[in-house]
């Protein structure tokens, strides 16, 4: 098992990057092996400084660096040669299982969606978070951030992606799934809402239990819960922002703790044909190795073969 690490990605690299594919190298089995892509010459050298052993990692040259300030659509052809593009070029080669970055989003999205191409019947390919609840259980969300504007049948489907997300990465025998709406009857929420809810009531492809609100969000009421990407990372970033509030009034809470995004490090590209991995921008090395340590599991899983059978 080979899981690519873009090393040049995100606001800490490279060192937060290299320091991250150290400590999760540590704690991965002994069947994955660690690809690092970015400048050569840059990797050996702050592999010797952190004190990881080269004779734990492959290392492909990738000199080029796509920027958070770079165009997403334009990036990848203007810098072929970039960590992300050849990352995505090995990828579909199938020279390594899964593909991971903390860099540019917009770039990552193109790169799965073009370079990885989207699962034959898949609409739209989508990315998720987890929503950690009071009773020590944890949703996830989906789309948070991919697709802005949604239809109803592309909120269908997102139920579908996450159920199987849930149930073969997170080990949930029959998911939970719950439409976000602002009220629990059918009839309420806007004209795609309401369109959304009489296709899940109708359907045996997920365990449809109906809307929740976003006061029901934490408590647990589903395992899995479908939005738009626009209400989705509204909900994200409110997550975030609570919980970095909590931290800068000084409390300390067991189940607070779980909202650090260190403790997730990224999220896979639902709906492609290969395992693409998104993790924060901001992410330090503890995200990183857990952003790593997740693709180990999506990879392990077969989470993009078993999509692609249930939607052909």
């Amino acid at each position: 098992m080979k899981i690519g690490i873009d090393i040049l990605g995100g606001d800490f690299a490279p060192d937060a990057n290299v320091s991250g594919a150290i400590l999760a190298k540590n704690e991965l089995p002994s069947d994955a092996t660690i690809v690092l892509f970015g400048d050569k010459d840059l990797i050996l050298g702050r592999l010797l400084a952190l004190g990881g052993n080269l004779e734990n990692f492959e290392i492909v040259h990738a000199p080029e660096v796509i920027t958070m300030h770079d165009h997403p659509t334009r990036a990848l052809p203007q810098k072929p040669n970039s960590s992300i593009a050849i990352g995505f070029d090995y990828l579909a080669s199938g020279q390594i299982d899964a593909f991971a970055s903390t860099g540019n989003t917009g770039a990552m999205l193109v790169g799965a969606i073009y370079k990885i191409n989207a699962i034959s019947g898949v609409i739209r390919p989508c990315i998720t978070s987890i929503l950690p609840c009071i009773n020590n259980t944890q949703s996830i969300i989906l789309d948070v951030g991919a697709n802005a504007d949604c239809k109803s049948d592309v909120l269908y489907q997102f139920a579908i992606l996450g159920s199987l997300y849930s149930q073969n990465v997170y080990g949930v025998e029959k998911p939970r799934v719950a439409l976000l709406s602002i009220g629990e009857e059918e009839s309420k929420g806007n004209l795609v809402t309401v369109a959304t809810h009489k296709l899940l009531a109708q359907s045996d492809d997920v365990n449809f239990v109906g809307n929740v609100e976003g006061r029901d969000l934490f408590t647990g009421k589903a395992d899995v819960i479908v939005c738009d990407g626009y209400t989705g990372n509204i909900v994200l970033k409110q997550a975030e922002g609570m919980y970095s509030l909590i931290k800068k009034r000084g409390l300390n809470d067991e189940y607070f703790d779980r909202f650090n995004y260190e403790n997730y490090g990224g999220t896979p590209v639902l709906g492609v044909k290969g395992n693409v991995i998104i993790g924060h921008g901001i992410s330090n090395d503890i995200a990183v190795k857990n952003m790593i340590k997740h693709s180990y599991e999506v990879a392990k899983s077969g989470l993009s073969l078993k999509i692609n059978k249930a939607f052909n």
